[in-house]
């Protein structure tokens, strides 16, 4: 399978939207959506687009943490690394998907497969600790079941 995003046009999107500066978020979201990321040229037809500034734009884009410059995996892997998780070893699994993944937390393999990410908090501290692949939760996670779960990725 692979593991680029599906061919998108960026101009396809863009006629989506009237020229207004209050769509900006919405373009961001779709582009975000079809390229798991938003590319500097996309942003700037966004702007061109829209009349909002580059520095607005830009400034929006990196505020909110949905959106990403830089490409994303795949798949994505939340280690919740809140006082419960951490106390029950959410820093240890941070440490071994790094290992596995060959990245630290914040990047993304190679392969675009898989982006790392921690996170403060999921809310389900007794579940701790918890690790969010994609939108699958897992509860009192161990490297085992990580590893059960990244080689079910990588089969897909």
């Amino acid at each position: 399978m692979s593991t680029a995003p599906v061919e998108v046009d960026i101009d396809e999107i863009i006629e989506r939207y009237p020229g207004k500066q209050e769509y900006l978020i919405f373009l961001l979201q779709d582009v975000q959506s079809a390229f798991r990321y938003i590319p500097p040229e996309a942003l700037e037809l966004i702007c061109d687009h829209t009349g909002v500034p580059l520095s607005q734009a830009y400034s929006v884009a990196t505020f909110y943490k949905s959106f990403s410059l830089k490409p994303k995996g795949e798949h994505q892997v939340k280690v919740c690394l809140g006082t419960a998780c951490h106390l029950k070893g959410g820093e240890r699994l941070v440490d071994d998907l790094e290992r596995k993944l060959k990245v630290k937390a914040g990047e993304t393999t190679a392969d675009l497969l898989v982006t790392l990410e921690t996170v403060n908090c999921l809310g389900c501290c007794a579940l701790s600790p918890v690790v969010v692949v994609d939108d699958d939760y897992l509860a009192q996670a161990t490297s085992g079941k990580l590893n059960k779960k990244l080689k079910s990725l990588a089969a897909q």
